[in-house]
């Protein structure tokens, strides 16, 4: 699996020595409310299994998660990827709450978006933002995803289903010019019959 480089970051495969840091990150009930199949409390077992499991997918050719580390110090900040489902990849990223709103995810999330279209030759990619985290809605709409509905969809941390937006991202939107995120045009979308991840 390749490593992938922006101005910031160092993406690579995610490495036993990471469990500490995404016990800590995932653990906070802020990151994990947040994602679909995080459970709550998040314990260093289950980061144990967390990267078992994608070093195995990435064996089969089925995901392509990337630790996200800041290029400056090392620091393990969280995990973007790619899982293949049905022929199509997911994208999906969290990172540790210290590292919000630093324009983080965007910059990780583009890289492995390119990775996508570049060497894996995918021609379109989708994500889905909970309704009660519009953070990652703009962060989709940065990389030029376009809504395309949306699904009640299983929080494990939160032991309930959760409204989910649905986005798509074509190989031609990639990287077009964007008009400013409003999360409130996702609010009447329709609702498919898929259960997608978040």
């Amino acid at each position: 699996m390749p490593r992938l480089e922006t101005d910031r970051l160092l993406l690579r495969p995610p490495e036993f020595r990471d469990v500490p840091a995404i016990t800590t990150w995932i653990g906070d009930w802020d990151v994990a409310k947040n994602l679909a199949s995080v459970p709550h409390p998040y314990r260093e077992d289950d980061a144990r299994e967390f990267v078992a499991r994608v070093a195995q997918r990435r064996a089969l050719g089925e995901g392509h998660c990337f630790a996200v580390t800041r290029k400056l110090d090392g620091v393990f900040m969280g995990t973007c990827g790619l899982h293949l489902e049905d022929g199509r990849f997911e994208l999906g990223y969290w990172l540790g709450k210290p590292f919000w709103r630093q324009g983080y995810a965007t910059e990780a999330a583009k890289k492995v978006v390119s990775f996508a279209f570049r060497d894996l030759k995918a021609t379109s990619l989708w994500a889905g933002w909970f309704e009660d985290n519009p953070a990652s809605g703009r962060v989709l709409q940065k990389l030029g995803c376009r809504p395309d509905g949306a699904a009640p969809r299983a929080s494990l941390a939160r032991g309930r289903e959760v409204a989910c937006h649905l986005m798509t991202l074509t190989r031609e939107d990639f990287g077009r010019k964007k008009a400013p995120f409003d999360p409130s045009t996702s609010s009447g979308l329709r609702v498919t019959e898929t259960t997608p991840s978040c």
